[in-house]
């Protein structure tokens, strides 16, 4: 029997709540494995859409459409496993609480809820409570991928009740993507609680990194080297196609959407239409300097990574300085003023360096560096939840839920990681990976070249500075902190350590136990 007409048989509905972009592609990935779907949107606009697209598919179980929440829950009840498996796809948030209050009264005994929306690790847990009390399992599931993977194949990241895991895990497996060097599916039980969409929203805090880091490359090269777009997407293919940057999600897309033209007819919808021949320009042309999915509250996960990092003490300054980058381009109306006053200089050419070539590699090695430190921030964060919560994460398995499905998927740079982690499960330093560590310091002089080119021509670098930055205090062994930490006793009688001293240096964590009157208070 072919495996995906065993899950067909055997789970053989899910429903699925939310008809937008990511809930219609799950439906057509479920109804392509051959399950039937029922689906429910608060919106009724969004299920007419999604079942007009779906007469143009034909595949072995149905998509059914419902505009009431109670007719749609009563679709799964005598389904598969005898038990009702909801998906929730919607806004994190009040929305799906609200959601789970209408449908709670038809929930029974052994139910299962997977909500695949990025939500946060606390609400899910206060979910997992309430649902608990009536023997219904609330899994958070982290889905990575966007709206492209959700119907080819995510990356998941499942935690909850083990019990309830085992049930949907052939279905979820059956579902992720599938790594093409190893053969396995990205996805695996990541914990109890809400671990799996705690692991969720570290993905999306190294994203986070990632991001900024392609963008201030595509930025220096465009503006301070004045390469063309196609030129820019033929170096990103190359760094994409071998070395460390190999099989890079990222610059896979970057490549793509630089030699995408605008074009007389455009989309179809109104976009990437010329105005005056037929490849007038390219569509990046039309794109303003503004991301505002955090600004107006859609999107979470970065700002939490970044709010748990400082409070499980994680230093995470990629992460965290390519999110406040973010945070200043949604609000460009204030952008506009400021800069009247500031008139800071604009990028200007990169001057320097003896050849293009040789700039070319420092780049390469600095986006590099960047993505590396991006992914050891991540999962060190990861690594003390873990560790303080009492979850168990298996490092090495959230680098192999990433090799596929997922916006990070960079094979390079999982090689050198999960190796190591799978075999050391108690490790919590990433830095203390031989290679990993090797291969950051060979990016050092790199990044210091870029940012020192950077900076002296005006170009925006937050990622690849704070990379830099952190890979010398992370190893830094006469940290200016040493002036920090006297007048913080002067002020405060705070206390110290002293140097060379058994038990203090470098000793724990911790208060010292010196204090100096360095001027009398009376």
């Amino acid at each position: 029997m072919p495996p995906n007409k065993a899950i067909a048989q055997k789970y053989k509905r899910i429903g699925i709540v939310g008809a937008g972009n990511m809930g219609s592609m799950m439906a057509f990935a479920f109804s392509e494995l051959g399950l039937d779907v029922s689906i429910w949107d608060v919106a009724r606009e969004n299920v007419d859409q999604l079942l007009s697209s779906a007469k143009n598919v034909n595949y072995d179980g149905k998509i059914e459409g419902f505009y009431e929440i109670e007719k749609f829950t009563k679709s799964l009840e005598g389904q598969g496993v005898e038990r009702k498996i909801f998906l929730f796809s919607i806004t994190h948030g009040d929305p799906a609480d609200s959601v789970l209050g209408m449908i709670k009264g038809s929930l029974k005994e052994g139910d299962i809820i997977l909500d695949g929306g990025n939500e946060h690790y606390r609400r899910t847990e206060a979910r997992q409570r309430e649902c608990a009390e009536i023997g219904v399992s609330w899994i958070g599931l982290g889905v990575s991928g966007g709206y492209q993977s959700a119907r080819r194949g995510p990356s998941l990241s499942p935690g909850g009740d083990a019990e309830a895991l085992k049930v949907v895990m052939p279905l979820l497996e059956a579902y992720a993507a599938v790594d093409e060097k190893t053969g396995k599916p990205c996805v695996t039980g990541v914990g109890p609680r809400g671990s799996g969409h705690f692991v969720k929203m570290v993905h999306n805090g190294i994203e986070g990194g990632m991001l900024s880091t392609i963008a201030e490359a595509w930025s220096i090269l465009y503006y301070g080297r004045g390469l063309s777009y196609e030129e820019i997407a033929d170096i990103f293919d190359d760094w994409n196609r071998e070395g460390e940057l190999r099989n890079n999600f990222l610059l896979e897309i970057g490549a793509a959407l630089l030699k995408v033209r605008k074009t007389r007819e455009g989309d179809g919808k109104g976009e990437g239409v010329s105005e005056n021949s037929d490849r007038d320009g390219y569509v990046i042309d039309d794109v303003l300097d503004k991301v505002v999915q955090d600004d107006d509250d859609t999107e979470g996960t970065p700002y939490w990574a970044v709010m748990e990092s400082a409070a499980r003490h994680v230093s995470a300054p990629t992460l965290a300085t390519a999110h406040y980058m973010r945070i200043a381009s949604g609000n460009r109306a204030e952008r506009l003023e400021v800069s009247k006053k500031l008139h800071v200089p604009r990028p200007s050419p990169i001057r320097g360096m003896k050849t293009f070539e040789a700039f070319k590699e420092h780049l390469r090695r600095a986006v590099y560096g960047s993505f590396l430190a991006s992914f050891c921030q991540g999962l060190e964060l990861i690594a003390r939840a873990s560790e303080d919560e009492g979850w168990g994460i298996d490092l090495g398995k959230c680098l192999q839920i990433w090799r596929a499905g997922c916006i990070i998927r960079s094979e390079g740079i999982a090689d050198i990681l999960q190796p190591a982690l799978s075999e050391n499960k108690e490790l919590k330093n990433m830095k203390y990976i031989d290679k990993a560590s090797e291969e950051l310091g060979r990016t050092y002089n790199s990044l210091k070249e870029i940012v020192i080119a950077g900076i002296d021509s005006d170009h925006y670098l937050p990622a690849m500075s704070a990379t830099l930055e952190y890979l010398k205090y992370e190893a830094g062994t006469m940290l200016p902190t040493k002036f920090m930490e006297a007048q913080m006793d002067f002020f405060g009688a705070h206390g110290y350590n002293k140097p060379g001293v058994p038990g203090e240096d470098p000793g724990p964590v911790g208060k010292g136990p010196h204090h100096y009157e360095w001027r009398p208070a009376v």
